[in-house]
């Protein structure tokens, strides 16, 4: 990816050398079935995975703080905020965009980066949940190490793989600035649990659809992408499909279960946002059965 001449956001809190803090447990659902799927698909999930593990219950976090770590100054961490901070300056720069043709103004997220284990309002980010967006405070959490897993574990190298990641966890942000995340909310809940999860699957695939929207306007303005940078976005996209996921974990795939997309939904999701390049191009909603 070039990045040299992209903005530099200024909204990435550099929580790594902090014990965590306290926050309350917001009380958000995503069912999925299996603890250890709900720990792998935790990297992509738009909420805090440890939810479904019992960990985070709704009830208030206990505001136990992880023993606080040495600021980390290596250069090869610091490289990898430099990106994230590029990253994030970039969907800033399009989403404000965006929001501005519709007569509105775009709030951002906060981006926290985070080592270990730190508290949100969604409760507590761990290592083990991997990124996600917490619609109670409108901040994505992420710990750098996942870009190691997400390339040896995952099979999902390369810088746009990584822009992904981010860019799907701020799509979950705009989703909730348009008030999708709580009519979803809502409708999971008057829903049974198939019901419930397939709606999952529809905010989830949208998310994916507006991460290549993003990437379509970024490159359309800056040219940030290079030969090669579009196969790993979906190679990354790919590899957390919920059959993927399952194959590898559980050795079988069970559909009702399903809380995000097959490896095919989200590819094409994904490409579908790229190709098109307009959120009006997004509504999996309204392709229902046809996702």
């Amino acid at each position: 990816m070039k990045l040299d001449d992209s903005r530099r956001s200024d909204n990435v809190d550099d929580e790594r050398g902090a014990g965590g803090g306290s926050g309350g447990g917001y009380g958000l659902h995503l069912g999925i079935g299996g603890t250890l799927l709900v720990l792998v698909a935790g990297y992509f999930l738009g909420v805090n995975p440890m939810t479904l593990l019992g960990v985070i219950t709704g009830a208030p976090d206990s505001g136990n703080s992880a023993p606080a770590t040495a600021p980390v100054h290596d250069p090869a961490s610091d490289h990898q905020v430099d990106f994230v901070r590029a990253i994030l300056g970039s969907t800033e720069d399009v989403w404000s965009a965006y929001f501005q043709q519709q007569g509105k103004t775009y709030t951002p997220p906060t981006l926290v980066l985070f080592r270990g284990s730190f508290a949100s309002a969604c409760g507590r980010a761990s290592a083990a949940s991997g990124p996600f967006y917490c619609p109670g405070d409108q901040k994505v959490y992420l710990d750098l190490d996942f870009f190691r897993q997400l390339a040896t574990q995952f099979g999902a190298p390369g810088d746009f793989a990584r822009a992904y990641v981010i860019a799907h966890e701020v799509g979950h942000h705009v989703q909730d600035l348009q008030g999708i995340s709580s009519a979803a909310e809502h409708a999971e809940q008057r829903a049974g649990q198939v019901g419930a999860n397939h709606v999952s699957i529809e905010v989830e695939l949208q998310a994916d659809c507006y991460a290549g929207v993003w990437a379509a306007q970024a490159n359309r303005t800056h040219k940030i992408l290079e030969p090669g940078d579009l196969e790993q976005g979906l190679q990354a996209a790919s590899s957390v499909g919920d059959d993927t996921l399952q194959k590898r974990m559980q050795g079988t795939v069970v559909p009702d279960s399903f809380t995000h997309g097959t490896s095919a939904q989200r590819v094409k999701w994904f490409r579908r946002g790229f190709d098109g390049g307009q959120i009006e191009n997004c509504d999996t909603f309204k392709a229902g059965s046809a996702l």
